[in-house]
């Protein structure tokens, strides 16, 4: 018990000397036991750096460079507007390649509330996302790909904005599978390759 007394008043002691020095101004850097990176060795701006050989620790922009969406030579590429409306059309060659790179971007973003199908019966459903639309209704099939576009990459109601996401050629293949969703989904046999129609008609 005595021992305890003497640790117990050391202590004490201890806790008020080294809470006695708040306050105290001092010329030297405070201790600090877990710093937590809050001063780092770093370069400043046009600072000096021996490691390169032009001496400069600021590195020169690779050639092209252009602040992110900053600059792009195809306006409706780049914005989804015609003369300020929303473009019909894509931009792009529509090909196969495109419509796959559309189908693996729409399965990994837009599927969990759209469905594989594009009916609007994602996963999200099934935890209290009611209100997706699906794509085969005749407002989203008569809905201009400029308007589309401009959906996916600033977002709409409830749908966060994928700009950041996906890239100008990767939204444009989304478009373009979404097509696709949308045909199969509403086809004619008119629609379906003389040589293809055989199948359908067994």
């Amino acid at each position: 018990m005595r021992y305890f007394i003497f640790i117990f008043i050391f202590i004490i002691v201890a806790t008020v000397s080294i809470m006695g020095f708040r306050g105290s101004k001092s010329l030297k850097p405070p201790l600090e036991v877990f710093p937590d990176m809050d001063r780092m060795g770093k370069y400043k701006p046009q600072a000096e750096n021996t490691f390169y050989v032009d001496g400069m620790a600021d590195r020169p922009a690779v050639p092209g460079t252009v602040a992110a969406g900053s600059f792009n030579e195809d306006h409706y590429f780049s914005t989804g507007k015609i003369n300020n409306q929303w473009g019909k059309g894509f931009p792009v060659k529509v090909n196969h390649k495109l419509i796959q790179l559309g189908e693996e971007k729409f399965n990994i973003h837009c599927s969990v509330c759209h469905g594989l199908s594009g009916d609007g019966n994602g996963i999200t459903k099934t935890y209290g996302m009611i209100a997706t639309p699906t794509y085969h209704s005749n407002r989203l099939r008569s809905m201009p790909e400029g308007e589309i576009f401009n959906t996916i990459t600033h977002g709409k109601n409830t749908m966060g904005a994928y700009g950041v996401k996906l890239r100008l050629q990767e939204r444009w293949a989304i478009i373009a599978y979404m097509r696709t969703l949308q045909k199969s989904q509403n086809a004619r046999l008119e629609d379906v390759p003389l040589d293809m129609r055989k199948v359908f008609l067994q």
